[in-house]
């Protein structure tokens, strides 16, 4: 699943004895190609690049695939998401004719229209074109309550470092004078019209070992950045520190937030000059509003004499607790098939939005000054994944309601609780789905566990082991893999015949946080022993055969294929490695690798080293070994995950004279590509590589 954009902060191993045995680690003689901008390193992806096109970029096939893909993603029928800033509703646009994109604006009357009339207020092909770059849209926030003055930030190439800079809603242009960042990683966001925070790259031991900011700082209109004032310094080693102000009316609030690491941060507001702990364990979800504290345990907590359950939701008057006070609501209590996807708050009420087995099951709950009732959200679909937002919180009771599933396409509506829907947009049918179908079924995994997962296939399916299918996964970092519609998916896959499936693996959140520490550092290999049982599922009851059935997966995902290629090869015909990790003994050392040693280990140790070695993919590859087909996808911009995981793989099994394929897009940071083109190409080149060595053509 090549998408724009993929998850990551920035992933089973089997035992060292039997068929899966280990190799001895050995020096690496192409640590060079980490240079990412060096001339060596790119001369070698420039000479790569056009080895695949050549091989496949050439094809009929390939031709056929790419303008179906950049059809749908340059549709002008999609579903234009908005936003509310003030008494508009904002959209980000991207198509043929705007393929930087173009940031709009437009009435609620019109957007209830089929076809809305549109105000444009920043053009980045025109932005680009007088600054001579290629910004890529990273969003924008403005200050309320007038809502005139916004902090948008701009990526050059879509790497995660960014500039952000003041911009005027009434002249629709940057402030001259105004705040500004240079471009690092960071954020700056608003306190008032004269302050905002500023969490960036101030120089030497500014930024922590993850390569996030060390420092967060007040910054005041008029003097230079140099000289805003530090609020809270972290360590080092930390992943990130930052600032925000709640600008909720009646609850104005300032927070810092040290993380530490993924899942484990401490959450602290701002009273004058001092800093107050908000005191829960670090591994617990923290959110404020209004007069709310929330809290997500991922462990058992035992506070106040009472012990409440890992994947809870509870809550409680949040100046109480600051005073002492530990009297806590349950809101959700998870069960052996449900765990809370997240919650929503709106101006009276909050919308827990619930997986069961993986299906999303929306419950409104509101507080009537002595407990909270529970009532069932009116409208919503049965079926499908199911996402809500609010419109306004501050006033108002109306959400955004979506919903899709793998084919059937998206539709948003505008809810207000306790009323039925209003469909305001549907998205267009971009592949015939009459003939599909979608089931769920389960894989028994190498320790008894059930893993669930989703197949779409055509009615009447032959199994008799021909079926070209493509088994796509993730399992790490809490993700959720939930049913979508995917325009690109289907042209490019299930229209033509081939079979989806996506395996809701241990590492995931589809079972709560005891799903996600069930495959954490030395368990990771419970994650590929799951998606290996799901593989032979498909293969024992013949809906596709080894030679037939493919593996993806991108980010912490193409590490779980890099796995699949060296610890599973007998099971696979084809394996897609996207933006990967797979040099597990360096990936600490890679960008913002450091920021994920809780979810694999640190391998400087030399106990964890003992089990990350046993699946870092790069160290695994064995060249006396046979493995199947393999096409290698990353970006030169990708500033999360080090393009040198990738080009390292390469070209280790290029020197083995492996059947590989590599294609290194040079705009797009950690996604497919920074504009429609660039991802249908990385896109197209792909699924021809798919349909080549799983069918033949």
């Amino acid at each position: 699943m090549l998408t724009r954009f993929w998850w990551i902060g920035a992933l089973s191993a089997a035992m060292a004895t039997g068929a899966h045995a280990q190799t001895p680690m050995q020096d690496d003689p192409y640590q060079w190609l980490e240079d990412i901008n060096g001339e060596k390193p790119m001369e070698w992806v420039r000479a790569q690049n056009a080895r695949t096109e050549k091989a496949l970029g050439e094809a009929a096939l390939y031709t056929s695939l790419y303008n179906d893909i950049l059809a749908v993603l340059d549709s002008n029928e999609k579903i234009p998401a908005v936003s509310k800033i003030g008494d508009y509703y904002y959209n980000f646009w991207q198509d043929k004719t705007h393929v930087r994109g173009i940031w709009r604006r437009t009435t609620l009357n019109e957007y209830r229209k089929k076809s809305p009339t549109w105000e444009t207020v920043l053009d980045l092909d025109a932005l680009n074109k007088a600054e001579g770059k290629n910004w890529v849209w990273h969003g924008a926030s403005c200050l309320r309550p007038e809502y005139t003055r916004c902090l948008v930030s701009l990526s050059p190439g879509g790497s995660d470092a960014d500039t952000t800079r003041e911009f005027d809603l009434n002249t629709k242009s940057f402030v001259k004078g105004g705040f500004e960042k240079p471009v690092a990683k960071g954020d700056l966001s608003w306190i008032d019209q004269d302050h905002v925070y500023v969490d960036t790259d101030f120089g030497a031991g500014s930024m922590t070992t993850s390569g996030y900011p060390r420092t967060t700082r007040l910054w005041t209109r008029g003097t230079p950045m140099s000289e805003a004032k530090v609020i809270y310094e972290g360590k080092a080693d930390d992943m990130s520190i930052s600032s925000y102000h709640d600008d909720t009316p009646g609850y104005e609030r300032d927070f810092v937030s040290r993380n530490l690491a993924f899942y484990n941060d401490e959450l602290y507001l701002r009273d004058g000059n001092a800093l107050r702990k908000i005191d829960v364990p670090n591994s617990v979800g923290k959110s404020v509003v209004r007069e709310w504290l929330l809290l997500e345990l991922r462990d058992n907590w035992t506070v106040g004499g009472k012990t409440y359950a890992a994947g809870s939701l509870l809550a409680t008057n949040f100046d109480a607790f600051m005073k002492g006070g530990r009297v806590f609501d349950v809101l959700f209590t998870p069960t052996a098939t449900t765990s809370l996807a997240s919650f929503t708050p709106t101006r009276n009420y909050f919308v827990l939005n619930v997986l069961d087995n993986v299906k999303n099951r929306l419950r409104v709950l509101k507080h009537d000054g002595k407990r909270w009732q529970t009532s069932e959200f009116t409208g919503a679909p049965k079926i499908g994944t199911v996402n809500v937002s609010a419109v306004d919180a501050d006033s108002s009771d109306a959400v955004w309601m979506s919903y899709s599933d793998y084919i059937t396409p998206s539709t948003l509506a505008l809810a207000e609780i306790g009323k039925t829907p209003e469909v305001l947009k549907q998205n267009p049918v971009f592949f015939n789905a009459d003939n599909l179908v979608v089931e769920q079924h389960f894989a028994n995994s190498k320790d008894g566990t059930k893993v669930p997962f989703f197949i779409v296939h055509k009615k009447g399916v032959k199994h008799d082991g021909s079926n070209p299918t493509l088994l796509y996964g993730y399992g790490g970092f809490e993700v959720s893999l939930t049913p979508n519609y995917s325009g690109t998916i289907g042209k490019a896959w299930l229209e033509r015949g081939g079979v989806y499936v996506v395996a809701n693996i241990r590492g995931g959140g589809e079972y709560g946080p005891a799903w996600h520490q069930a495959a954490l550092k030395q368990n990771r290999h419970k994650a590929y022993e799951d998606f290996a049982a799901v593989a032979e599922e498909l293969s024992n009851h013949k809906i596709t055969s080894p030679k037939h059935l493919a593996a993806m997966g991108g980010s912490n995902g193409g590490l779980l294929a890099g796995n699949m290629l060296t610890q599973y090869p007998e099971l696979f015909g084809g394996i897609v490695i996207q933006v990967p990790l797979l040099d597990m003994k360096r990936y600490n050392k890679l960008l913002a690798g450091a920021s994920w040693m809780a979810e694999y280990g640190n391998p400087d140790i030399p106990e964890e080293w003992a089990y990350i070695q046993k699946f870092s993919a790069y160290q695994l590859f064995d060249p006396a070994k046979h493995y199947p087909p393999t096409f290698i996808f990353t970006t030169t911009k990708d500033d999360r995950v080090h393009p040198g995981h990738a080009r390292k793989m390469a070209a280790k099994m290029l020197a083995a004279n492996k059947d590989v394929m590599y294609f290194e897009n040079t705009e797009g940071g950690h996604g497919a590509g920074s504009t429609n083109e660039l991802a249908a190409k990385a896109t197209a080149l792909t699924y021809t590589f798919l349909w080549k060595a799983l069918d033949g053509k």
